[in-house]
């Protein structure tokens, strides 16, 4: 029996090259590994500046306190998403104030005004695995009611809208490099990328202890670095994104192909070049009993996320006034991941769609 694995690290001879080649240098912490990491992706990205963070979550936290986040300021933004995407916000007391899905599973547009208030600061539009937002309708709002736009890119390293590569085109991007993203470090990582000077110069100095230089401190700070190990690591991957990105486009491709009629597939917009962090399919009412008959099968397959956010226990526990979200509330009780990652074989691909067509009774 085959055994397909959900995501798979990219690992190669010259990734652990890389990491020995690190280890040998004596340098572990923020230098010349950390440095070329940081400039690689900002031009990746097509920004100014990248930032590196020990992970998105410590990345963001001191993006909401350098931009002055505070208690009872309100955050435009999907409940369909990893908790994360709303954490750091609610460490600095602000509030989410959650938007529906539409079919890409990303945040539904057009429910975007009539969810603002006085207290609204921000939105915060999430890429969900791997396909980015509508951003010009975000744009076009934002501008309007004069709110900032930070870009949640945890899932779309690479993905592109209308050209331009997401986390380039608002206030900052923020990516995750967690062991199953798109790029990853083999840990824990995160960064932001911004065009914005100011931005970039504060959390450098935030995630150091606040320092000025090595004894003199500004401010109070974190100890939120970046080492030299996972840098160099990273710096392998991102060499080989794209064609990664290839890769996990030409699996779901496959994917719709011989799914198509069995099971619901994601749907992708015309102007988004989407890099399929998951691959997500509707299940109906059977999604529990396809995960099981796959995983017999030695398929792995995951749900992301059976609880939307404005249903998590630690934000009922803190906000009241929970919105009814039908499209979400719907999807979190259907969707079911199958496995992709850059170099899946596409008969490996073929074995899960022989599976589930054998599920369905399909010919």
């Amino acid at each position: 029996m085959k055994k397909i694995p959900l995501s798979k690290v990219y690992l190669t001879d010259e990734v652990k090259q890389a990491a020995v080649k690190a280890i040998e240098s004596g340098w572990y912490i923020l230098a010349k590994e950390c440095e070329a990491f940081e400039a690689e992706l900002a031009k990746h990205t097509g920004t100014k500046h990248a930032v590196l963070s020990c992970n998105w979550t410590a990345a963001m936290l001191m993006v909401h306190q350098a931009m002055n986040l505070k208690r009872g300021d309100e955050v435009l933004v999907p409940s369909h998403t990893a908790f994360p995407s709303i954490e750091p916000m609610c460490h600095w007391g602000a509030k989410p104030v959650f938007i529906d899905i539409d079919d890409t599973y990303c945040m539904d547009v057009e429910q975007l005004e009539a969810a603002i208030t006085p207290r609204t600061v921000g939105i915060l539009p999430v890429h969900l695995y791997g396909h980015p937002a509508n951003l010009d309708r975000i744009f076009e709002i934002a501008k309007k009611h004069k709110l900032w736009v930070i870009e949640d890119c945890a899932q779309a390293q690479g993905a592109k809208y209308k050209g331009k590569t997401v986390g380039s085109m608002g206030f900052c991007g923020a990516f995750s490099f967690f062991p199953s993203k798109n790029l990853t470090v083999m840990g824990d990582g995160g960064c932001i990328c911004t065009n914005d000077d100011a931005l970039a110069e504060r959390i450098r100095k935030l995630r150091n202890h606040g320092r000025q230089d090595k004894y003199r401190n500004d401010e109070i700070g974190y100890n939120l670095r970046f080492n030299e190990i996972q840098a160099a690591i990273g710096r392998v991957g991102l060499r080989h994104l794209d064609a990664l990105n290839e890769g996990r486009r030409k699996v779901a491709a496959r994917y719709n192909e011989r799914l198509k009629g069995i099971v619901p597939t994601p749907p992708a917009r015309d102007w988004a070049y989407a890099v399929y962090h998951m691959y997500v399919i509707r299940c109906g009412d059977k999604r529990d009993a396809l995960a099981k008959f796959l995983q017999e099968r030695g398929v792995g397959t995951g749900i992301h996320y059976p609880v939307a956010n404005h249903q998590q226990p630690a934000i009922t526990k803190l906000f009241k006034d929970i919105p009814k979200l039908p499209r979400t509330e719907k999807a979190v009780g259907e969707i079911l991941s199958l496995p992709i990652y850059g170099e899946l074989p596409l008969e490996d691909v073929d074995y899960v769609c022989d599976s589930i067509t054998e599920f369905y009774g399909k010919k």
